[in-house]
């Protein structure tokens, strides 16, 4: 059994995070901003706290005492700025995180990151929406953060290789893709169990996992 911090706790991604972890018998700690509306997490002895994953000193307090922590957590929408969250969230994980003496990071990245079949970045080919673009490149900034900061963490970053199965149920089963593929779809359920897997048993060898 490990413990394990999971920050952005109560989005869809979180919530199944939380759910696979306490299935497999972990110690886990569930951040919210707002725990009086996410009162079902705390099911089966969870703990609930409140947080904010761009503060480096309430990472710090938050992550003591962890072995892993998920990175779960994104805004987007009017009255979001994703560009200020994604960089702040990342730099205080690395500072955070490293304070706290955690040394392995889970961070839930988006598809349109990775290349296509051709090399391009699936946000970088012809056709992609415009309006989704400035939320992927808020995405983006917060990876340079990691890669140009994190040298201290055992990192990566995980994402569907396209998208995810909103109605999709658990199978217990996912697949490791080497690049984007727009089609492909994972249910929460089940990208849960890359998340878990990566927080139990550390890779080392790649920074962004894609799967599906």
């Amino acid at each position: 059994m490990s413990k394990i911090v999971i920050f952005g706790a109560g989005g869809r991604a979180g919530r199944q995070a939380v759910a696979e972890a306490h299935r497999r018998g972990h110690e886990v700690t569930a951040v919210v901003r707002d725990p009086s509306r996410h009162c079902g997490l705390a099911d089966g002895g969870v703990r609930v706290a409140a947080g904010d994953v761009t503060d480096m000193a309430g990472v710090t307090a938050l992550a003591a005492g962890h072995d892993a922590a998920i990175h779960a957590a994104a805004v987007y929408g009017a009255g979001t700025d994703p560009g200020a969250f994604f960089t702040g969230a990342a730099y205080a994980l690395v500072k955070g995180l490293r304070q706290a003496g955690v040394d392995r990071l889970v961070a839930v990245g988006l598809s349109t990151l990775l290349p296509g079949p051709d090399g391009t970045r699936l946000l970088d080919a012809p056709g992609f929406p415009a309006e989704f673009r400035p939320f992927c490149l808020a995405h983006a900034a917060g990876l340079e953060v990691l890669r140009a900061e994190g040298g201290a963490l055992d990192w990566v970053y995980v994402s569907p290789a396209g998208d995810f199965d909103h109605e999709g149920e658990r199978t217990g089963h996912y697949g490791v893709r080497e690049q984007g593929d727009a089609t492909a779809r994972i249910s929460y359920a089940d990208f849960a169990l890359v998340l878990l897997d990566e927080a139990e048993a550390p890779r080392h060898h790649r920074s962004h996992l894609a799967v599906a």
